[in-house]
């Protein structure tokens, strides 16, 4: 991991510009990539880039192994002869500002389905020797899930305690038989993460040329309704069903008087702890083979996780359970070398977990939001920063800085509001600059911190809303959904953000 002052922006592949209802790995992907190395900067934060899940949260994947085949570029397809210029004639008016995931799905997917096809009946021979390359390189997670997909699809995607006992308790003949008469949706599941990954890798080495490195995102746990649970259920708490028998959260604190009951099922740490930790090593394999830079997220689970029986409603009757520590992480270095690993150690972080990420050299996180609720000694002020750390305006999770601003239903009362505004105000001394000038305050003063690394999301360079806002905690509904506009990042953005990052060494 490099030590060098760098900064980046944060915008998922879903947020990108394009025809096709949806950002993706196509032309648009390479400009923004253009605008970053203009724009001098060094990081593209990106969230997970698995296919989605519940509420088309990439925090609810049905797997943590796969690549979205959402993000393929039907313009790359083109290129290489696996759709032809009629397949995209009569693509759907979608929205330009938010992914219409009803609409956008079914219209990728029939994309997809006919560039299967053409691979099939044609002639691609050098296409053919990688996708059996990629088929038997990643196997060991590739084979699972393409039959997973497969299995839902058969059964109108109910979850996969709900199949056929024989299919949900992974029988060897009934599986066997369903590979059988289903061969060939298996095989385009696959050939789908062979495209992902040839369009991904060909993106990160545009990036990587160009001294930008691909900042990706793990969550710590993973969906029940995934390829991950139905294959290894010894490494989860469950019930001869394959239901969960606690799930996972966080307990009750200043933000909800009843905690957050996450419901993902709970690993099986002396299970993992007995095979090495194999699971995860392959898991942070795969995505150290995606991205350049990892997000890990809750760290905090690693040190002590919250247990909550699955049979509660909240997360208020939890208990504290003792994680893996330092044990996951000595297997991880070991297999793998050095870990490239941000820690998110966000909330009430104890000595214990302050310890861990010491222990192995990992810098933490900071949000400039959170800064204004008390004085001058809060950490999240720029002032107080110490450099191995990553400094963003927000995250994903937080409302963009203008709506944070402007918000009017904040867990705050008015005078708590009014206190925290009044803070920003003198401390980002906007009572000269304006309050217009609030993004590019913030982005600024945390620019010139110490801090190693600055990540903005780019909702905030452009001065947005909280129409922007990309995810709001706890809901399931109009997330994930936000898009930028064409030419939204232009000449004058670019310029001032490169002579911003210039002259704070970055």
């Amino acid at each position: 991991m490099s030590t060098n002052r760098a900064s980046g922006l944060l915008l998922h592949i879903t947020s990108l510009p394009g025809r096709y209802g949806i950002g993706d790995l196509g032309p648009e992907a390479y400009r923004f990539a253009d605008f970053l190395s203009e724009s001098g900067q060094k990081m593209w934060q990106v969230l997970p880039v698995v296919p989605v899940g519940y509420g088309y949260s990439p925090y609810a994947s049905p797997s943590t192994f796969a690549g979205n085949a959402l993000f393929i570029s039907p313009d790359h397809l083109l290129e290489v002869g696996l759709l032809q210029g009629e397949d995209v004639q009569s693509v759907p008016s979608f929205s330009e500002v938010e992914v219409d995931f009803n609409r956008v799905i079914p219209f990728k997917v029939q994309l997809l389905q006919k560039a299967w096809n053409t691979f099939c009946k044609g002639s691609f021979l050098d296409m053919s020797v990688a996708f059996s390359a990629f088929q038997k390189r990643h196997a060991h997670w590739l084979n699972d899930y393409a039959l997973f997909e497969s299995i839902k699809q058969a059964h109108e995607e109910v979850q996969w305690t709900e199949w056929p006992v024989s299919l949900r308790d992974r029988d060897a003949a009934a599986l066997e038989a369903f590979k059988a008469e289903h061969e060939d949706h298996i095989l385009m599941v696959m050939f789908w993460q062979f495209l992902f990954d040839i369009q991904w890798n060909a993106l990160k080495r545009y990036c990587n040329d160009r001294g930008i490195q691909i900042f990706g995102d793990l969550p710590i746990y993973v969906a029940e309704d995934s390829a991950d649970v139905w294959a290894r259920r010894d490494l989860f708490y469950l019930d001869a069903s394959g239901n969960p028998t606690v799930v996972a959260g966080v307990p009750p604190d200043y933000f909800s008087e009843t905690g957050q009951r996450w419901g993902n099922p709970l690993y099986r740490w002396d299970i993992m702890k007995q095979t090495g930790y194999a699971w995860w090593t392959s898991r942070m394999a795969r995505i150290l083979e995606l991205v350049d830079l990892v997000r890990l997220d809750h760290f905090r689970g690693f040190e002590a996780y919250w247990e909550v029986p699955s049979s509660e409603k909240t997360a208020i009757n939890g208990v504290w359970k003792k994680g893996p520590g330092a044990d996951l992480f000595v297997a991880l270095k070991s297999n793998l070398g050095a870990l490239p690993v941000i820690a998110e150690n966000l909330g009430v972080i104890t000595d214990g977990v302050t310890r861990l990420m010491e222990e192995f050299g990992l810098p933490g996180m900071a949000i400039l939001q959170f800064a204004f609720d008390t004085d001058g000694s809060n950490e999240f002020l720029p002032h107080n920063y110490v450099e191995p750390l990553v400094a963003y305006t927000g995250t994903h999770d937080n409302d963009t800085l203008m709506g944070w601003w402007t918000d009017t239903a904040s867990t705050q009362n008015e005078e708590q509001i009014a206190k925290a505004k009044a803070h920003c105000r003198a401390y980002l001394n906007l009572d000269d600059a304006g309050e217009n000038e609030l993004t590019w305050s913030a982005i600024s003063a945390l620019m010139h911190s110490v801090c190693r690394y600055v990540v903005t999301p780019v909702q905030d360079v452009l001065g947005l809303d909280a129409d922007a806002r990309m995810n709001t905690p706890g809901t399931t509904d109009s997330n994930w959904g936000w898009r930028m506009l064409p030419d939204a990042l232009n000449a004058a953005t670019s310029l001032r953000l490169a002579t911003l990052t210039s002259r704070s060494g970055r």
